[in-house]
């Protein structure tokens, strides 16, 4: 059982890959005004769908198993490059879970960026992208967890979702 370490503030930090999830469609997506715990997630919209893919200037990115893999054996580097403590993380096709340990004042905003910052040169050292593109969507989720029943739902959540 997971517990909270003091003196720490434990994120659930979540992102998406570039593409692969616009606003609209079918699939379960949020952003800056349906991101609460128990909300629910942005409708299906055809509209806002076909605009979203209209806006984009390259294909959605999937990550394959091997690139799956990559990101989940990088990321352990990347939190401790941030002096941060990783609890675990998950890559799947389309979207990365991180959770994780950081100071109080350092907000898990500025984690999620520096994470998909490193990841993406990491990647992109392995698997190059044309230029301008990008491995990861514009934003993503950062949820503080403030208690224990979230945190081991959490890390049980990502856990399971591993790649390797």
């Amino acid at each position: 059982m997971q517990q909270l370490r003091p003196g720490y503030t434990t994120w659930h930090i979540t992102f998406g890959t570039y593409g692969s999830r616009p606003h609209g469609g079918f699939r379960a997506t949020v952003d800056k005004t349906h991101n609460e715990r128990g909300e629910p997630f942005i409708r299906e919209n055809e509209a806002r769908e076909s605009s979203a893919r209209g806006r984009m200037k390259f294909q959605p990115i999937i990550l394959t198993i091997e690139q799956r893999t990559f990101i989940e054996a990088t990321i352990p580097g990347i939190t401790e490059r941030g002096g941060w403590i990783l609890r675990t993380c998950a890559a799947d096709p389309d979207h990365v879970h991180v959770v994780l340990d950081v100071v109080p004042s350092v907000h898990g905003e500025k984690v999620r960026r520096l994470i998909k910052r490193w990841l993406g040169q990491a990647i992109g050292e392995q698997w190059p992208l044309p230029r301008g593109a990008s491995w990861w969507a514009e934003e993503g989720s950062n949820k503080p967890i403030h208690d224990v029943e979230y945190l081991n739902n959490a890390y049980d959540y990502v856990f399971g979702q591993r790649a390797s």
